[in-house]
């Protein structure tokens, strides 16, 4: 079976990231102490979907979202003191050291030897560019594409753009709601390389079965995998 085209997520796939907003969430819980954290966490959540279709993915979105939340738990007048402390928190994770995965830079460079490698992101333009080129794993990539939602058309899109089209694409990343099923409803190959912690909106279930989903636990065991596959003559 012939593979051209490999989507590689971003975040929590090449470089660290969910960890850092559940740092930053647990900083803006210890800001509201008249308030429960388990409130303030389920309030934040519902703040975070609802502005989802309004500030897209990533920091600054995040960011207003806490405000908007210490907006409604203090009846509109949160502390001063707690806003500064906010907007001082997006922007240290606006500045926040990027980290890769283990094992991520030396399987890329392996990789782009044999197929077309595509960065496929949601998130902030000017943030995942920056993350992008703090990484030193630009120059692998022969596509760039930072989304606002990753669905069906949009890996239909990209591997059509990009290479040869789903049939002969492969999504690798470590939501199953935005890299895997969406990929795998495209005609491409969907795997699924978990992260230690998973943002609940990217929750979803696996499709347990399905000819073309695989579960891997490592980055590295990519290639391997992918030899497995094209040596496959269906």
């Amino acid at each position: 079976m012939r593979i051209t085209t490999l989507g590689l997520d971003a975040d929590d796939t090449l470089w660290h990231n969910e960890t850092i907003f559940r740092l930053t969430q647990a900083r803006f819980l210890d800001l509201l102490t008249d308030h429960d954290n388990a409130v303030i966490a389920h309030r934040l959540a519902e703040v975070e979907r609802r502005n989802l279709r309004l500030y897209g993915y990533g920091v600054k979105g995040f960011t207003l979202s806490m405000i908007e939340t210490a907006m409604e738990l203090c009846d509109g007048d949160p502390p001063s003191s707690a806003i500064r402390e906010i907007l001082a928190a997006g922007r240290e994770m606006l500045a926040h050291p990027v980290e890769t995965l283990p094992g991520v830079a030396e399987t890329l460079a392996q990789l782009t030897e044999t197929y077309r490698l595509v960065l496929v992101t949601k998130g902030d333009l000017m943030d995942q560019e920056r993350k992008l080129a703090a990484s030193g794993l630009g120059e692998l990539f022969s596509g760039v594409e930072i989304v606002s939602e990753k669905d069906r058309s949009t890996y239909e899109r990209v591997f059509a753009r990009h290479g040869t089209g789903p049939a002969e694409g492969v999504m690798v990343g470590n939501s199953m709601r935005s890299d895997v099923l969406p990929a795998i409803e495209a005609g491409a190959w969907g795997v699924h390389i978990p992260y230690e912690v998973t943002w609940a909106h990217e929750l979803a279930d696996a499709p347990e079965g399905h000819p073309r989903y695989i579960t891997l636990a490592r980055f590295d065991e990519l290639p391997e995998w992918l030899a497995r596959i094209e040596r496959d003559p269906g």
